[in-house]
C-alpha cells in the first residue's frame, strides 16, 4: 500500500490518499478521498497516477449523485456526449449513460434480452472489450458508479492490456508491433434466420477503423496489446484463416488470469479505468437474480491511436474524430 500526499489549492498539505493494489498486475483501491466533495488538484493527480499506473482504481462508499458524477468526471477530462441513449439514462444529464438501457436493445430488433445476449457472447472471448472500440478514437478513460447492485453476483473483471504485451515473446513482439486490426462494430453477432432487423440496422450504420493492434499509451509511453474479443474482426494483411489463430492466441494472452482483476460491486462503489490500456468483461451472472443492478457510467473523450511506427489509426466507416 502507498500513501500519496495530495496539496490544497492553497499550497498546504490536504489529506494523504492511500493506494492500495489488489492484484499483481492490474486494480488498487484508493481510500481518503470524497469524490463528491470536489478533490483538490493534488487528490486528483494522485487518482490520475493511480490510474495509470494500476489501469483500474476502485472507490468505496462514495456519495456521487448525477451532477457531482459528471463534475468529478470534468477533472479528468471532457466528457462524451451520446448522441442516443435508452430510457433509463437520467434526463437533464446527457453525460451520463444507465447501463439499464442495455436491456432495451434487444426489445429495439424484435428480440428478448437472453436472445440478443446469445447471439452477441457466442463464445467466451466475446463479451471481452473496451468502450466504443469501433470507433476511431475510443473513449480515454470510463468512470462507472453503482446506484443499486445484487446481494451476490454482478461482478466486473479488468485485464491489463500493458502487461499482457510484456509478457509475449519478444519474436511475437516484433511480428505484432507492424500489425494492424479492423474494428467493427457488430463483429461475430449470430443473425437469426430470416429477416433479421439488427442486421440490417448493423448494415445501414456501420462503424469501423483500422487501428494499431500494438498501441503506444499516449501518457505513459507504454505499448499496448490492443485487441479485444467485441470488436476486432481482421488483421489486416493477414489471410483469414491466418487472421484467426493470431487473434485467438492474443485474447487468450490479453486475459490470462495474472493480467486480470475482478471487483466486487456495493451501492457507492466507483471504478475508473483507462479505456486504452484494459478491456473489460460485464457480469453475465445475473440474469436469473430477481434484482436490478443500476450503473451510471461517464466516458472521457480519447484521442485516435498512435501505433508503434508512429501512424495513427485510420477511420472506415461512420466515425470521424470528436465526432459522437
Amino acid at each position: 500500500m502507498t500513501r500519496e500526499q495530495a496539496t490544497a489549492d492553497d499550497g498546504t498539505p490536504a489529506t494523504a490518499i492511500e493506494v492500495k493494489p489488489v492484484a499483481g498486475h492490474i486494480g488498487a483501491e484508493i481510500t481518503g478521498v470524497d469524490l463528491a466533495g470536489e478533490p483538490d488538484d493534488g487528490q486528483v493527480a494522485a487518482i490520475r497516477a493511480a490510474m495509470l499506473r494500476w489501469k483500474v482504481v476502485f472507490f468505496r462508499d462514495q456519495r456521487l449523485d448525477h451532477a457531482a458524477h459528471v463534475a468529478l468526471a470534468r477533472r479528468f477530462g471532457d466528457p462524451v456526449v451520446l448522441r442516443r441513449r435508452g430510457s433509463a439514462s437520467p434526463e437533464g444529464f446527457p453525460e451520463i449513460e444507465t447501463t439499464a438501457d442495455r436491456l432495451e436493445l434487444g426489445g429495439r430488433f424484435g428480440m428478448e434480452h437472453d436472445e440478443w445476449l446469445r447471439r452477441r457472447r457466442h463464445h467466451l472471448l466475446r463479451g471481452w472489450h473496451c468502450d466504443h472500440g469501433a470507433r476511431v478514437d475510443p473513449p480515454a478513460a470510463t468512470i462507472l458508479r453503482a446506484e443499486t447492485v445484487p446481494p451476490y453476483g454482478g461482478d466486473t473483471t479488468w485485464a491489463n492490456l500493458a502487461a499482457a504485451y510484456a509478457g509475449l515473446s519478444e519474436p511475437v513482439r516484433r511480428f505484432v508491433d507492424g500489425l494492424r486490426a479492423e474494428h467493427r462494430l457488430g463483429v461475430g453477432y449470430q443473425p437469426r434466420p430470416g429477416d433479421d432487423a439488427y442486421v440490417r440496422h448493423l448494415l445501414d450504420h456501420q462503424v469501423a477503423s483500422l487501428h494499431p493492434l500494438v498501441r503506444v499509451h499516449p501518457e505513459t509511453g507504454e505499448r499496448v496489446l490492443y485487441v479485444n474479443g467485441y470488436y476486432v474482426e481482421q488483421i489486416d494483411g493477414l489471410s483469414r484463416a491466418e487472421s484467426g489463430a493470431v487473434l485467438q492466441m492474443l485474447l487468450e494472452q490479453a486475459v490470462r488470469p495474472e493480467y486480470t482483476v475482478r471487483f466486487r460491486w456495493e451501492p457507492g462503489s466507483v471504478a475508473f479505468w483507462d479505456n486504452r490500456a484494459t478491456i473489460h468483461l460485464a457480469p453475465g451472472d445475473t440474469a436469473h437474480l430477481d434484482a436490478p443492478r443500476i450503473m451510471h457510467r461517464v466516458m472521457l473523450a480519447g484521442d485516435v491511436p498512435v501505433g508503434v511506427d508512429g501512424a495513427p489509426s485510420r477511420p472506415l466507416t461512420g466515425t470521424a474524430p470528436g465526432r459522437w
